[in-house]
Order: structure tokens, then sequence, then C-alpha cells
């Protein structure tokens, strides 16, 4: 998948567009990119995507911006999985903030990506004050010479499918639901980082992924598989958070302890799937008696997985 970057994109090719933020690429946004290829296969147009980084509110109001889903390699790597062929990024700062909505198609859309077909969803907003609506799309639509579709929002039996659904199941440890939103179990990838050794200090040596945002759409102790050291998934249990009983004011951490696997990780990128919640986090007393906890964690991720055998 070509990817590009910036405010100003130009290519050679013609392309069918859908644009979003696209956090966690769930069932939603896969329903839109499942449209935008097959009509890009069918007139021999480039399926594109169109995404923001950082997210707008992220911008506009950090101390209340919503936890990220996912970060952008996970993103990029779900859009090549359904198909996107390129994939652009356009910086969101303040410029952008306020080019008018106009000037964002014919900069973007039109001069950038050539875009012959556009689908958006039916809550899209964009442009200066987000006045860029569908209507507006459909005005410039003659004038630019593209074909826009709008596509209703997906549910599942009742619950309408969208990121801040999924946020509400992850905060809620329904890791079932949220993976039935998502269309896969929720994921966290990064490169693994040498930590303060604890673990393998108290006997259940780590592979850390350290978290760059503060905000966590989930914490705790958690069943997981691991996927990228192996041919298939590996066993692990998993903690995510800020480690209260060894660490104050820490950066949040995800601490991975795979069963029955020796091995240097150190560099590797992994890809950590949440099967299911075992406890939320919790300060202890002592050392001792987090060891003992630890000791209960894997030996319920153990049952776990004999389980589904």
């Amino acid at each position: 998948m070509r990817i590009t970057h910036g405010n100003h994109p130009h290519v050679t090719h013609t392309s069918a567009v859908t644009i979003g933020n696209f956090d966690g690429v769930h069932l939603g946004h896969l329903a839109m990119l499942k449209q935008v290829v097959a009509v890009a296969h069918a007139r021999q147009l480039t399926p594109c995507a169109v995404t923001f980084e950082p997210h707008p509110r992220e911008l506009f109001t950090p101390a209340t911006a919503p936890a990220r889903l996912s970060n952008l390699r996970d993103k990029l790597m779900s859009l090549a999985a359904a198909g996107i062929q390129h994939t652009h990024i356009c910086h969101f700062n303040i410029h952008l903030a306020h080019l008018p909505a106009e000037q964002f198609v014919q900069q973007i859309l039109i001069d950038g990506l050539k875009t012959r077909y556009l689908l958006i969803g039916d809550d899209f907003r964009f442009g200066a004050k987000r006045i860029g609506n569908f209507e507006l799309l459909q005005q410039l639509s003659t004038q630019h010479g593209y074909e826009l579709a709008a596509m209703n929002s997906v549910t599942h039996h009742t619950t309408r499918v969208s990121s801040t659904a999924i946020r509400a199941t992850l905060a809620a440890g329904e890791l079932d639901t949220a993976r039935q939103l998502l269309g896969r179990p929720y994921r966290i990838s990064g490169r693994v980082a040498h930590g303060d050794k604890l673990g393998r200090e108290l006997g259940f040596p780590t592979a850390n992924i350290p978290i760059r945002r503060n905000k966590l759409p989930l914490t705790g102790i958690f069943v997981v598989e691991v996927h990228g050291i192996a041919e298939h998934a590996l066993p692990a249990v998993a903690s995510l958070g800020v480690r209260p009983t060894v660490k104050t004011s820490a950066q949040p951490l995800l601490e991975i302890h795979l069963l029955n696997f020796t091995g240097n990780l150190y560099g590797r990128i992994i890809h950590v799937d949440f099967l299911a919640k075992l406890r939320d986090e919790a300060k202890y007393p002592d050392l001792a008696t987090l060891t003992h906890q630890i000791a209960l964690d894997v030996a319920q991720t153990h049952d776990y997985f004999q389980r589904l055998t």
C-alpha cells in the first residue's frame, strides 16, 4: 500500500476515495472500505482512504479527547488488509482546521487525489467550522466530476457500530462485545523494548511495549494471544496500565508474559490480541503479594487456553 502525507497530495492515478479517522477500523469502517474497493476495481480506479493525524479532537480539546483504539501502524495495516492501495494522511493542524470545505475538496480530493468516486459516512463533517457535509459535496460533485455516495451506519444487534461504542465496551471489560463490533479481537501492536527486568526477577519475564499516549481504552490484566513471533499465535497473560505496586506516576506500559516460551524479543514488532479480562489493576502491599497474584493470573490463563482445546 502506498502511503502519502501532507495537505497537498499529488498522484497520477484516478481514485475512489473514502474519508474518516478510521480509529479501530471496525465493522462500520470495513463496510465502507469494502464498497470503495469494489467500485475501484469495477471502474479501474485506485482505492484510496484519507485519514487524519492527529485526531482532530487531540488538537482542539486534548484534555477531553478520546483514547485511541489503534495506533497509526495498526490503522494502516488494517486499511491495507481491507484492500486499500493508497492511504493519504492529512496532517491535522490549525491551517487544515480552518481550511474552507470547498477548498478542502479542491485541494485534497480533486487536485491532489483526482477523485472520481467519493464515499462518506452518514455523519461525516469536514472543513472550517465543520460546515462541509453530504449536501455540499453533492453540490460540488457536478462541478468536479465525481460520483458521491453515503453509507448508513452499521449496527450489530441494536448497537450502532462506532469507535465510541467500542471504547465503552473495552472500558467495561466486555472484550467479546468489542470483538463483535470490531470484527476481530482488540489489538495493540508495538516494538518490544527493554524494561526494568522486574518481571524476570519475580519469575515471570515479560516482553514490554511502551504506550506513547497516556489515555488508554482499557486497563487491567488480560488473557491475550501474541502474533509475530511464531507461525501461530502464542498464548500469554498481559498487564496494561501504570503498575501501581512498583511505580508512581508511570507512563502506561503493556507487559506480556508468554506461556511456555523463552527467547530474546527485543526490537521485534509484535501484535497482541486481547481475549478476556482477568481483573483490574491493583496496588499490592509488597512484591511477595504481587508475585502470588501474578502466579494466580498465569494459572487462570493456562486454564483459559486449556478450555479451548
